[in-house]
């Protein structure tokens, strides 16, 4: 049976701000996929022939593409099969003069305002002036390339596991790799890392620390010793990730004040609450400890080897405006239980 639709691609491009090809292409396959599953067909069967395989290599090629770009055009995809692949534009068309069959071409295919049709109607004539037989080539090219991709990708995924640790890449491991700029590229590609933007990471791995890549929806912190790599998403200074548990007791002389890092111990007559936790802020200032003095808590926490990352990730908890304890690190000396201490004092906990 004949299924027959229409899109109204433009806006359809607009609001996935993608190229119309795209957009054309997205819907299309989408279409084919309810029509598959409606009518219980085993496969969607597209007309993809050997010149379009070229014209697809082409395309990648110029548009930088890796090793899967230049694979071409796959016979199998999923539920996705092409089983013309192995037969040429003008094999098709000499078949449809033999049998009488009519048939429609697309206007658009004869306009120059897509990259495909001008590598259709440009490039490859051109091309087939040095070799006539250019896209039987660059087929076999593209099938050699898909054989040789699969060794790659093993390859890389045997690589990943041995520089990738949670939160980033180990820059060492990375740069011990055989091919650590192509390892780069496989790694953030998926993340939406573009080759210029992955090149660019790669140079700052001699580099010093703190340097700092974004696309968006990912970003990447160049440390000491790692590749940070966090989405962007995830980075909320309001969520705390702790939850506090808060006693006001008596100090008596067999209390022991808690020596552990995830607890606190501060004077009730001391602080204000409720206590606030955030993020430390750019600024945020203390008085560590056993010190007298202000110190700034990102210097602080560069005496105590923290990363760029780890900096960031630092909370802190706050009596008023003033921070009473750099959770799990300190606490503010100015809150701190001491021999003036005769009421109360509060336990914090996370």
């Amino acid at each position: 049976s004949l299924h027959v639709t229409s899109f109204d691609t433009g806006r359809f491009a607009k609001e996935k701000h993608i190229s119309i090809e795209m957009a054309a292409r997205e819907l299309r396959y989408h279409w084919f996929a309810e029509i598959k599953q409606t009518s219980g067909a085993y496969a969607i069967a597209v007309a993809h022939h050997k010149d379009d395989c070229a014209e697809t290599l082409l395309l990648n090629l110029i548009r930088g593409a890796g090793i899967d770009g230049l694979r071409g055009i796959r016979p199998k995809n999923g539920d996705i099969i092409r089983p013309l692949l192995c037969v040429s534009r003008e094999e098709i068309m000499n078949y449809l003069q033999h049998i009488k069959q009519e048939y429609v071409i697309d206007s658009t295919n004869l306009q120059d305002e897509y990259t495909r049709n001008r590598i259709r109607r440009h490039l490859l004539p051109l091309m087939q002036e040095i070799n006539p037989s250019i896209a039987n080539t660059l087929s076999a090219t593209g099938n050699y390339l898909s054989e040789v991709a699969r060794v790659y990708h093993k390859s890389i995924e045997e690589s990943k596991v041995r520089v990738w640790v949670e939160g980033g890449i180990l820059i060492e491991a990375l740069l011990r790799e055989p091919s650590p700029r192509a390892l780069l590229f496989e790694i953030l590609r998926p993340l939406g890392f573009n080759s210029a933007q992955t090149e660019d990471v790669f140079i700052s791995l001699t580099g010093q620390s703190g340097k700092q890549f974004t696309n968006g929806n990912w970003r990447i912190i160049k440390d000491r010793k790692l590749l940070h790599i966090e989405k962007q998403e995830d980075r909320n200074e309001d969520v705390s990730p702790f939850h506090l548990v808060i006693k006001e007791q008596m100090l008596t002389p067999e209390f022991v004040i808690p020596r552990d890092k995830h607890s606190a111990c501060l004077d009730a007559d001391k602080v204000m609450q409720p206590f606030t936790v955030r993020k430390v802020r750019q600024g945020d200032t203390f008085v560590p400890f056993g010190m007298k003095g202000r110190k700034l808590v990102s210097d602080y926490l560069t005496d105590r080897k923290f990363s760029l990352f780890q900096k960031e990730q630092q909370w802190v908890l706050c009596s008023g405006t003033e921070i009473a304890w750099l959770i799990g690190e300190r606490i503010d000396n100015r809150f701190r239980v001491d021999n003036n201490t005769t009421n109360k004092v509060v336990v914090i906990t996370i």
